[in-house]
Formats: structure tokens, sequence, C-alpha cells
């Protein structure tokens, strides 16, 4: 059986969960930066779904790293139904975070800009933005791993 480029255990599947650390890591940071963050609910939920991507996806980094230096993917059918499904809900969260957090940020642009001076909000649109790219790659990932899961 051919291996799936992006599925569990291939180079690609790393840099796609190195890559999804490190916007996710770039999107807490931004978003952290100001104390301002927790006077809205969505600013408080996308540093709780980065808090939670960042270990999930870094823990994954390390298992496709190991199994790549040790040419052995992970081919069994329960340990990647997991994978599949931890992916899912992460992404669908990632997703709905960065929204929220997207609309939040234009709804204080567009309030004359009493709520959100323009340095403050610019951090917020980058980390919205760095959310939506580590969605990006949290998706492709569980898409390919979704593939690999009939195979088995």
């Amino acid at each position: 059986m051919d291996d799936v480029p992006g599925s569990v255990g291939t180079s690609a599947s790393f840099s796609l969960r190195l890559g999804q650390t490190i916007f996710s890591s770039a999107s807490l940071l931004f978003m952290s930066l100001g104390v301002e963050f927790y006077s809205y609910t969505a600013f408080c939920y996308l540093v709780t779904i980065m808090g939670l991507a960042i270990p999930w996806s870094f823990t994954l980094a390390i298992v496709d790293g190991y199994s790549v230096l040790v040419k052995c993917p992970i081919r069994q059918p329960g340990i990647l139904l997991i994978i599949v499904l931890g992916d899912w809900v992460l992404s669908t969260l990632i997703l709905a975070a960065a929204s929220s957090t997207a609309s939040v940020v234009d709804l204080l642009l567009h309030s004359n800009g009493s709520h959100c001076p323009p340095k403050i909000c610019s951090r917020y649109k980058i980390s919205a933005a760095m959310a939506f790219l580590s969605w990006l790659l949290s998706m492709a990932s569980s898409l390919f791993n979704l593939w690999l899961l009939p195979s088995l």
C-alpha cells in the first residue's frame, strides 16, 4: 500500500503539524500581547482553543518525526481513528474561534475606533489570520488521515 502524502507518520504530516504548532503559537502570542483580550468572549475562546491546539499539534509532530526517523508509519486503525476524530473536533473549534475573532475585530473596527485602538486591533487581526492558517493546515492533515483510514 502506498503512503498517502500528509497522513500520520510521513514527512509531509510532520511539516503540516509543525506548521499548525507555529501558526497556533503565533496566534496565541499576538492575542496575548495585550491584556485587553479578556474583555471579549471571542478572544478568550481563541486563546483557549489555541492553548489546546498547540500541545495536540506538537505531540503529533513528535510522533510524526519519530515515525519518519524509524521509517515505521502508524497504520493501526484504532490510533488513526482517534487522530482523525481529534483533528476534526479541533479543526471545527479552531474555525469557530478564528471566525468569531475575525467578526468581533471587524465589528470593533467599524464602531468608529472608539472601542479598539488601531495598534491593538491590528494585533487581533493578525491573530485571527494565524488562527485561520492553523485551521487550514489542521483540516488538510485531517483530510489526508481520513483518506487513509478506509484503506486500513
